[in-house]
């Protein structure tokens, strides 16, 4: 876990997530946990200074608004075989007893956007890849609707174009003569469509230009069917000081209560750079939606967030780490996750977890582990030694513990962290869990 107070970013809640850049937040509550809110996301790197550099995605979660979990990379294009870069804005759905993750790439065959399909058993993923949607050409920023008879919706557009169609009940494919297309329906359109439904009405909701002008403003429509036809409504975020050129959101209900994610550039001053946004959303009585003004109190008001990056050693490439000559297993109960990894047969058999911050953090590493005998280790972070040469020794710990292996340096990007045994040890390894010490 990689735990982070809003002492770091200098705002009280707003922006909600601070260690990492990411955008394009598409929320959900899940009917197996109605008390978690789910967020997942594209990410950027730090530094950039161009979207084609985004490689891949994130989830977070929260049970209280205030106290997240990043579970570190899901899905890369790494791990698209179709794919080579441009790992833009995603959705999820719950279907079939699986999770989904509806995502856009380009196409190493054609050089256009595909509307991507993943799976997992978990919404956390990570997720594995299992091709595109059939049906849809250039599909970018794709989002499901699930409406109330369980009829699933796919909406995607980009560069001044949206488009609408029913989906197959495996989301493998839209139906056939469904397709609708709802640009000239939604005035100033350019990208990222969303769909949700309030008191029997559907409100699509989409980043759009003024007069082909930017930065993005938030615009919607309303109607009384899931493909249309809409009607124009207005603006509900309009611009704002600190925004990154390009918006993109989502609208949810979590507890009762309406909220808008969005994001800024609030962190980093750099519209490539940037970082998730929520505030309370709120309806007049004739259904349309009040302006949502962008404040640093945000849904917490005022109360600093904190944001946990949660690390399963099993997760292996998937979660940007790797298993050397070690596996996975789940026959020792007590673990979190799927299970842990065991295996470290030989002194180079290894565990590797990737961590991902926006910039240079000090933090305390520790890992949860079982140890039936004392153990050497050496444990890496990036190319520096932690534990092992000096002969420390973890000890025998009798079932799961959590150990403190000390402080680190964690670098602005990609941080690979590492653990392997000096000798053959009966040693498994649960999760790696990071906190932030710079406060």
């Amino acid at each position: 876990m990689l735990f982070f107070s809003n002492a770091y970013n200098g705002y009280s809640q707003n922006p909600i997530i601070p260690h990492i850049y990411a955008a394009d937040p598409s929320a959900h509550v899940w009917p197996k946990d109605t008390n978690k809110l789910w967020l997942y996301t594209s990410h950027d790197v730090p530094g950039t200074n161009h979207h084609a550099t985004m490689f891949d995605y994130h989830v977070f979660s929260t049970s209280d608004l205030v106290n997240w979990t990043d579970y570190g990379r899901v899905l890369s294009v790494d791990d698209v075989d179709w794919a080579i870069t441009w790992a833009w804005a995603i959705d999820a759905v719950y279907r079939n007893e699986k999770y989904y993750l509806i995502f856009c790439m380009m196409e190493k065959a054609t050089g256009i956007f595909r509307t991507g399909l993943a799976v997992s058993d978990v919404p956390q993923g990570p997720f594995t890849n299992i091709g595109f949607v059939q049906g849809v050409d250039n599909g970018q920023d794709p989002a499901v609707f699930v409406d109330d008879d369980n009829t699933p919706y796919l909406y995607w557009g980009g560069g001044g174009h949206c488009y609408g169609a029913r989906l197959s009940d495996d989301l493998k494919s839209i139906v056939h003569k469904t397709k609708v297309e709802l640009t000239q329906q939604l005035l100033g359109i350019f990208e990222g469509p969303w769909v949700h439904k309030y008191k029997s009405k559907y409100y699509l909701s989409y980043p759009g230009l003024h007069n082909g002008e930017w930065p993005e403003e938030m615009y919607y429509a309303i109607s009384n069917k899931p493909l249309g036809p809409f009607k124009y409504v207005g603006k509900y975020i309009q611009k704002f000081k600190g925004q990154a050129g390009s918006n993109h959101g989502s609208i949810a209900q979590y507890k009762g209560q309406w909220i808008a994610f969005y994001h800024s550039a609030w962190l980093s001053g750099n519209g490539y750079n940037r970082s998730l946004m929520a505030d309370y959303l709120f309806y007049n009585p004739n259904g349309t939606i009040k302006q949502v003004i962008p404040d640093s109190a945000g849904l917490s008001k005022g109360k600093p967030t904190n944001c946990i990056i949660f690390l399963e050693a099993e997760n292996g490439k998937p979660a940007g780490g790797r298993l050397e000559g070690t596996q996975g297993e789940s026959s020792f109960p007590g673990y979190s996750g799927k299970g842990y990894v065991t295996g470290f047969d030989v002194r180079h058999d290894y565990v590797e977890v990737l961590a991902q911050v926006s910039k240079d953090i000090k933090a305390n590493l520790k890992i949860r582990l079982s140890a039936e005998d004392d153990v050497t280790a050496d444990v890496l972070v990036g190319v520096t030694m932690l534990a092992g040469w000096d002969g420390t020794k973890i000890k025998k710990t009798n079932g799961w513990k959590e150990i403190n292996l000390g402080d680190v340096q964690l670098k602005a990007g990609d941080n690979k962290i590492r653990f392997s045994s000096h000798t053959n040890a009966n040693v498994k390894i649960d999760y790696f869990k990071i906190e932030h010490v710079d406060k």
